[in-house]
């Protein structure tokens, strides 16, 4: 079976919440973290894919079309495309927060589902967030998690940024 690595977008891939930006509502308002095609493109060569899971309630409670994310999400994959990072595809929950659905994470419809899709073995597989929905997500899926932040009690792995978390997460599949 085959390994992945399941990311977390807002605050793990993008910025979110910063001085520039506020919500990622439209491609041009989606800039990458440091060092993040970088990170991606290094985990496609030791991972067989690279996936985005991400809660989207904005989408539920209006404050974007469906439509609109979708171009999000395409112009983040067109962009990281061009260092050379790929990301192979993007699961979203578009439901409210408070909408009580299977995939919003914590819980880990999307993941599961991404490896009934991609026959991924989630207990070789990384999930790498920033909240600790990402990470209860994760651990209900099965896979290993990564933190990214000051701490989590439950991520088996904690660091600032997704650059050293990928560099982590090779020597740890290895």
């Amino acid at each position: 079976m085959k390994r992945g690595v399941f990311l977390d977008r807002d605050g793990v891939i993008n910025e979110v919440l910063t001085n520039r930006v506020k919500f990622v509502n439209k491609p041009k308002d989606l800039y990458f973290l440091p060092g993040v095609p970088e990170a991606i493109k290094k985990l496609n060569v030791y991972f067989d894919y690279v996936f985005v899971v991400t809660n989207q309630g904005g989408v539920g409670l209006g404050f974007m079309k469906e439509a609109q994310l979708i171009k999000v999400h395409e112009h983040m994959i067109k962009e990281l495309k061009k260092s050379g990072a790929i990301v192979h595809d993007v699961a979203y929950c578009p439901h409210k927060p408070k909408a009580g659905c299977e995939c919003r994470k914590p819980g880990s419809k999307m993941i599961v589902d991404l490896g009934k899709r991609y026959k991924i073995d989630l207990a070789r597989s990384y999930m790498v967030g920033d909240t600790d929905t990402d990470i209860l997500a994760g651990k209900k899926a099965g896979t290993k998690t990564v933190f990214l932040g000051e701490s989590d009690p439950l991520a088996d792995a904690i660091f600032p940024d997704l650059a050293m978390a990928a560099d982590w997460i090779i020597e740890d599949a290895k």
